[in-house]
């Protein structure tokens, strides 16, 4: 009996030596996805690294578009507002300029001299002024101003001055306008300034001005080709190269036909960061 209970005692021992031993691996698997955990909770509370170049200059890009975009404004703010600018401009600008380049006038300033001065008042009395403060209304108040002029240079009479009742007039008493329109703004077009430097006691002395070519009986006190060429160009230019600048970038960024031709996510920059409630 006694050999019996010790060969089962012995067979006890070896079948749990097997468990033992397997137990074993499974403590060094727990330990090592602890360490695996630990190393990870670890880089996971390390401090981001600096950002690349490549990093800063995809951020500076979207800033830019999205700052950009908040002054083109998606609506086109920039490009309705460059169309009103030149439908403005057309009257004020456009048209006195290319009114000015059609009367063709003699670059070199010839001799006039002013042979009437009438300050009238009323709608029915100022039928033309020679000096209009703003050109979309009626005149109330005007200055009609006649001169005669001789296509002799200015400069030519100053270093040889002439009699006047002696010299042959090429045009005479014809109305005498400060600008191709006769009018315009302050502070550049002062009419009460213009009447007292060419009108009243300035009445019969000789003084520079403008014929045209194309019209002999127009005469003006002020013209400069470089002046009326360059504001020509800049009111063209400006307005509509704002208007095809802002809606070129706008379309290119927004518009769903230039996302797929130029194969861009359809995103938009404010999609690309987590809202606050994320």
């Amino acid at each position: 009996m006694r050999s019996n209970n010790d060969m089962r005692s012995s067979s006890s021992t070896l079948s749990a030596a097997p468990s033992l031993t397997m137990s074993k691996p499974s403590l060094n698997n727990s330990k090592a996805s602890l360490t695996h955990s630990r190393q990870s909770i670890t880089e996971s509370n390390k401090e981001p690294g600096p950002p690349t170049r490549e990093e800063k200059i995809a951020e500076f890009l979207d800033k830019a578009k999205f700052y950009t975009s908040l002054c083109l404004g998606k609506k086109g703010t920039t490009a309705i507002l460059s169309v009103f600018a030149f439908l403005f401009l057309i009257p004020f600008v456009v048209d006195p300029a290319i009114s000015t380049i059609v009367a063709d006038y003699d670059p070199v300033p010839v001799t006039c001299v002013v042979t009437d001065h009438v300050y009238s008042e009323g709608r029915r009395n100022c039928t033309w002024s020679s000096c209009r403060e703003g050109c979309t209304t009626e005149a109330i108040r005007c200055h009609q101003l006649l001169v005669n002029y001789t296509k002799i240079a200015y400069h030519e009479w100053q270093k040889q001055p002439r009699d006047l009742d002696n010299v042959e007039w090429d045009v005479m008493d014809t109305k005498f306008l400060v600008n191709t329109e006769g009018c315009g703004y302050p502070p550049r077009v002062n009419c009460t300034e213009f009447a007292k430097k060419y009108g009243y006691s300035h009445v019969g002395e000789p003084f520079p001005c403008y014929f045209s070519r194309a019209y002999p009986e127009m005469v003006v006190a002020r013209y400069s080709w470089d002046d009326n060429l360059k504001h020509l160009i800049l009111s063209l230019i400006i307005p509509n190269v704002l208007f095809a600048v802002s809606i070129g970038v706008l379309s290119y960024w927004y518009c769903p036909c230039c996302d797929k031709a130029c194969h861009k996510s359809p995103r938009v920059y404010a999609e690309k960061y987590p809202t606050k409630e994320k």
